[in-house]
């Protein structure tokens, strides 16, 4: 610890390196000794540090006071651009932030990366903070961007802070935002596997098949973070497993390029074409032999996969039996609020076999039956069953231009639900709601 300190305050002297450790140490005695033998108060380290920040970072208020007593300079900057109320903010001390304020800081500042007070509180989810800035600071603009383009929401969403995301969203701050790199909240959740944040964005509306620059959507964020959690939540709610890039690289190609052979498998189960190959004609079979992942190169062989597939547009998978299965599932924008109702009901309302029967009254063979069972394992897995069955007769009503409330209502009859048939009927026909906002405590 004491080499670690001598290192961050390289390039003072002496006496001057002893006032910055008992600033951050609070030892007011010392400080005021030094104080009284004239040691430079504003003398900086290597990289610019003075006094007061230390003080303000490690959140002591009778060393920042007796700093500001002395004409510390309360704007003064690190060279990466951090100042006394920036540290603040990141190390959440609501009072030392209040009394830089009261001593005039200048509350519009930012770092070298264009961090702001907001973007540093939602980044390390320090509510109090941000309530003070909101409630109590003039003119803060909710969704001012950083050097990268990202709003305080964006930093909430990549660090995991839940909490200051539902603050946010209660504050009122722009969902739908994209960052300089086209990224929106759900690519950056899901790309850092922020399970719970990742969860709130789905619940709130946002929209699944965006994509980045790059043309990447929020799944493959998480297949190329191997964050299967997150990437199973995504499928659930109804993610395209099999969207392609601008490369026209799946989610299987960024499975197969993290070594991850649960991904994979989860991938593969959820609809993952295996023979879909990218802008360079390489399938996610030939990247697993590339690389030399063995395991993976038996999986895709088990899956059945073309070893000589190169065309993009054969998207055809196969189930255990080895028939073809054209079935697909519906991810349209316009049927967004039936699909959220369709997952409420899989997941809240049908019996464990329901699902089974509503599949077999609307002609599912027993090989989709299969093929869809064979997915996830466990006492609930017939949450995600009955899902991915709802999803995928959502695909084949609309194709055959059918009405899918009076086809669902009449299904749930059919199995003796006609209490919930008449439920599910009056929110598959009510006006989407406005995305949820939480309200902090």
């Amino acid at each position: 610890m004491e080499e670690e300190q001598a290192l961050e305050t390289d390039g003072l002297l002496p006496l001057e390196r002893q006032l910055h450790e008992a600033a951050r140490r609070n030892n007011i005695g010392r400080m005021q000794e030094l104080i009284g033998r004239r040691v430079n108060i504003r003398a900086r380290s290597h990289v610019g540090r003075v006094a007061l920040h230390w003080a303000a970072g490690a959140g002591h208020e009778q060393a920042v006071r007796l700093l500001l007593d002395h004409e510390a300079a309360v704007d003064e900057e690190d060279m990466f651009g951090m100042n006394a109320l920036l540290l603040s903010a990141w190390f959440g001390h609501l009072r030392i932030l209040q009394i830089l304020v009261s001593s005039g800081a200048k509350i519009h500042c930012e770092n070298k990366d264009g961090l702001t007070l907001l973007h540093c509180a939602a980044q390390k989810g320090h509510v109090p903070v941000l309530e003070f800035i909101m409630e109590d600071l003039e003119d803060v603009n909710l969704d001012h961007t950083d050097k990268l383009g990202r709003t305080a929401f964006h930093r909430a969403a990549e660090h995991g802070q839940l909490d200051a995301l539902d603050f946010l969203m209660g504050s009122g701050c722009d969902h739908s935002v994209k960052d300089k790199e086209g990224n929106t909240a759900l690519h950056l959740a899901a790309g850092r596997g922020h399970v719970a944040v990742l969860q709130q964005l789905v619940d709130i509306g946002l929209e699944l098949e965006e994509q980045n620059a790059e043309g990447l959507t929020a799944l493959h964020a998480a297949a190329e973070g191997t964050h299967l959690d997150c990437v199973q939540l995504l499928l659930r709610a109804g993610s395209d497993v099999n969207a392609l890039t601008q490369k026209k690289l799946s989610c299987l190609h960024y499975a197969v390029l993290g070594g991850s052979e649960d991904l994979c498998r989860a991938l593969i189960l959820a609809g993952g074409c295996t023979n879909v190959a990218n802008h360079q004609g390489t399938s996610p079979l030939h990247l697993a032999v590339r690389h030399n992942f063995p395991a993976l190169v038996q999986l895709f062989i088990n899956a059945r996969s073309d070893l000589d597939a190169t065309d993009n547009d054969h998207l055809s998978c196969r189930d255990p039996s080895g028939k073809s299965l054209t079935f697909k599932q519906d991810h349209r924008q316009e049927t967004q609020h039936l699909r959220s109702v369709l997952w409420q009901l899989a997941s809240n309302y049908l019996r464990p076999h329901e699902w089974k029967k509503l599949a077999y009254y609307w002609e599912f063979t027993e090989t989709h039956v299969y093929a869809i069972e064979q997915q996830w394992t466990g006492t609930r897995s017939y949450q995600e069953h009955g899902h991915r069955m709802l999803l995928i007769w959502l695909h084949g009503v609309a194709t055959a231009g059918e009405n899918p409330s009076k086809a669902l209502f009449e299904g749930l009859v059919t199995i003796g639900r006609r209490d919930l048939a008449e439920s599910i009927r009056k929110k598959v026909n009510a006006e989407p709601a406005a995305p949820r906002r939480c309200t902090a405590m």
